[in-house]
């Protein structure tokens, strides 16, 4: 049994009795300074397995590749949802067909590894779609070698607008909003497609975001209508730009949202929640702190904040609709917002520049986010799947178990938990294959719980909160 993380320092290789009493008195101290250090870690916060080739992908996104394909893409003209469809060369048309011409492309490089294909629907009129209009998302999947119908999904948005959400003509570069995500999303792409995994990867292009968040609706909606298991969304809406309205400029940090409670929780899993607590632990939450740990670990020089939020405030982005499906999912983007640079005609005023033009995007800065994202798809994909049917009891008992499913693919369980006010995991215990574990004197009450599965080589799955609140 291991409680906490061990990491070796201080001339202290391994921790194996056997092998070290008898070396003498040198052997015997050593022996015990390593003791002392497990004692003393048993109270330290939990970090990750670091295997070489996370770091490799955390290496691995090119600045100068998203510059080429932001700048493809503000080529456009304008990418509203009611532009041109037929041009080559100007409109959202235009656009999504070369996004998914660069999929396949990808692709080719990989030996066929995508599946790549448009997904379409027609959206009847609504309050900015004045006549039925097509929507296109477009699709590429990385199939997973074990768990095929297991998907965690990274999505950029293929639409811009200006000042009028309903102009379709007028130039609407969309370079930091949306072109950014959706160039971080081709590149993700280049760099997960020269590995395999046991679940699926997807990369998306969605459209319609500005009119209504349409494309997440209808990607959303098919998901659920066609069983699939998805792990968790990673939508990317803005994730180039480091000067802020604020005056701040800061290319160090970045914004995970995500939602509390499901929007359509039910009046049994209200009282639940009311009785047993999970206010800050639905599954989207405890994905933004695996995205958070994921930052602390393999991304150089950067600090996510975890907003408990849905998004920003009284404004949506395209994970909505996923979570109104009951599917994971996190809002990713810059910290430091510039709304002059944001849905505004291209124009200046007094001085004052509006527009969102390619000049004020900062590419090394969407690398930094776009590894942060493929590490987080890539180390979820290669660990086991959350485990499910976890369940907690140990009122009026100064011990606390967990009763869980196993996992296809996991060696092992890590149960964790943490004060009510802490906002990451705090301790965990190593529970081995097991289906249930309980922890002697940790009284119920005072703390909250979770379970993960980890596979063979040490990659955990996201933390699940007990109960329904909690279920991926």
């Amino acid at each position: 049994m291991t409680i906490g993380v061990l990491r070796m320092t201080n001339n202290c290789p391994d921790i194996r009795l056997s092998s070290q009493i008898g070396e003498g008195k040198g052997g015997l101290a050593r022996q015990m300074r390593c003791l002392i250090l497990l004692f003393v870690m048993t109270l330290a916060a939990p970090s990750w397995a670091t295997p070489d080739r996370l770091h490799e992908i955390s290496r691995a996104p090119s600045p100068d590749r998203i510059e080429q394909d932001i700048r493809t893409l503000v080529g456009f003209g304008t990418r509203h949802t009611l532009s041109d469809t037929e041009s080559e060369t100007r409109g959202i048309g235009a656009a999504r067909r070369w996004i998914k011409a660069e999929f396949e492309c990808i692709s080719a490089d990989c030996g066929g590894c995508l599946e790549v294909y448009f997904q379409r629907e027609i959206v009847e009129a609504a309050t900015r779609i004045p006549e039925p209009t097509e929507i296109v998302n477009v699709i590429a999947i990385l199939r997973g070698q074990r768990e095929p119908n297991r998907y965690v999904v990274m999505s950029g948005d293929i639409d811009s607008r200006v000042s009028d959400p309903l102009d379709s003509t007028t130039d609407s570069p969309g370079a930091n909003d949306n072109a950014s995500g959706m160039a971080g999303t081709i590149e993700a792409a280049r760099v997960l497609t020269q590995y395999r995994f046991p679940a699926s990867i997807v990369f998306v292009g969605l459209s319609g975001e500005e009119q209504g968040l349409f494309g997440g609706q209808i990607m959303a909606a098919r998901a659920k209508a066609d069983g699939w298991q998805i792990e968790a969304v990673l939508n990317n809406d803005m994730i180039g730009n480091v000067t802020g309205i604020d005056g701040v400029t800061d290319n160090t940090s970045a914004r995970i949202f995500s939602e509390a409670t499901r929007s359509d929780e039910t009046p049994k899993e209200a009282i639940n929640r009311r009785f047993r607590g999970g206010e800050v632990d639905s599954p989207s939450r405890n994905l933004a702190r695996y995205i958070d740990r994921i930052a602390d670990d393999y991304i150089a020089n950067l600090d996510t904040m975890m907003i408990y939020r849905l998004d920003r405030f009284r404004r949506g982005g395209h994970h909505r609709p996923f979570n109104e499906m009951r599917f994971p999912g996190v809002r990713i983007m810059e910290t430091h917002e510039h709304y002059d640079r944001q849905h505004q005609d291209l124009r200046s005023e007094a001085g004052r520049v509006y527009g969102d033009v390619i000049e004020f995007v900062d590419f090394d800065y969407a690398a930094k986010l776009t590894a942060l994202n493929a590490v987080s798809l890539a180390s979820m994909a290669w660990a086991p799947a959350p485990p499910e049917g976890v369940t907690i009891e140990g009122a009026v008992s100064p011990d606390t178990t967990l009763h869980w499913q196993k996992s296809m693919g996991a060696v092992g369980y890590r149960v964790y938990w943490r004060l009510t006010t802490d906002s990451q995991w705090r301790w965990y215990r190593d529970a081995g294959d097991v289906d249930h574990y309980t922890l002697q004197n940790i009284v119920i009450d005072n703390y909250f719980f979770g379970i993960a599965s980890v596979g063979r080589d040490g990659l955990e799955s996201p933390v699940v909160f007990p109960g329904p609140l909690g279920a991926f």
